[in-house]
């Protein structure tokens, strides 16, 4: 597969860095959204990360310029059909997927690779909803899509060997580091980290510590960047539960049942740094 231009569903978090990773590494990328008020704001947070890159002397003037002339906007799926990869970063919800996936699939050239961003949702299920499951791959970047070199790749049933290779190529040479894995809830990264995220929730529902004490013990102790909690705000603290959600039906083990600490802090719009307000409060 041989890749001139990547489509970028979704311009929120994830679907900026993306996009900004592309365009960085010489890649044509169309960057499309419902709105182009989100549009303008992923532009405008790929500049702003494109300004700190010049600060700390990574890249020129001239190399921010040139990535962003290769980012153009769109509201309207049509302007992907030349697209040789489109990779969907939209809400982690399945009945979205499900949609932009078909949507893509009537849309694309034959020869398209479709790929999700999805953190937990089955490759398999997705690729169930269109006419070239064998083109269907996962590509689960990490947040911040700039900084975190790692995207696992994964191969639902009927991934096709020339996709999956292709895309673990690809991933390489926008700079990451791909991590094959197979289709299974939650695949490794979040099979591994939401669980812990999930404990610590428990830990601090029932008392356990305060939630500055459970961060410092996973900082000081396991050398963790950062602690489970403001892990959680950084990511969403809806996306996690959703996780939670996927892992605890895609296994049938209660092990996996989210904590209800969680579940009403989701239910209270307490969603972490997006909201201002998650286990800790941002300005």
């Amino acid at each position: 597969m041989e890749v001139k231009k990547a489509g970028v569903v979704g311009a929120g978090t994830m679907g900026n860095g993306i996009a900004h990773v592309f365009a960085m590494n010489g890649y044509d990328v169309a960057l499309m959204d419902v709105e182009e008020s989100f549009l303008e704001r992923a532009v405008s947070i790929i500049t702003m990360n494109l300004d700190r890159m010049i600060k700390k002397e990574k890249i020129t003037e001239a190399d921010k310029e040139a990535a962003l002339s290769r980012i153009k906007k769109t509201v309207s799926i049509s302007d992907l059909a030349d697209c040789d990869i489109v990779i969907e970063a939209a809400t982690e919800d399945f009945a979205v997927k499900q949609k932009i996936f078909k949507d893509l699939d009537s849309t694309c050239k034959d020869s398209a690779v479709l790929a999700t961003n999805t953190s937990s949702i089955s490759i398999t299920e997705i690729a169930a909803e269109v006419k070239r499951p064998d083109k269907v791959v996962g590509m689960h970047f990490m947040n911040p899509v700039p900084m975190m070199k790692l995207v696992e790749v994964v191969r639902g049933v009927a991934t096709s060997d020339e996709t999956y290779n292709s895309v673990m190529e690809l991933a390489a040479a926008i700079g990451k580091t791909p991590v094959g894995v197979n289709d299974y809830p939650g695949f490794v990264a979040n099979r591994l980290l939401m669980p812990m995220i999930n404990e610590a929730c428990y830990a601090l529902m029932e008392g356990v510590a305060t939630k500055e004490s459970i961060d410092t013990v996973m900082k000081l102790g396991m050398a963790h960047p950062m602690g489970p909690l403001a892990l959680a705000d950084l990511i969403g603290l809806d996306v996690c539960l959703a996780i939670m959600e996927v892992l605890y039906s895609g296994f049938a083990d209660s092990k996996y049942r989210p904590c209800p600490l969680l579940r009403n802090m989701v239910k209270a719009g307490y969603l972490g740094r997006k909201t201002k307000r998650g286990f800790y409060e941002y300005e």
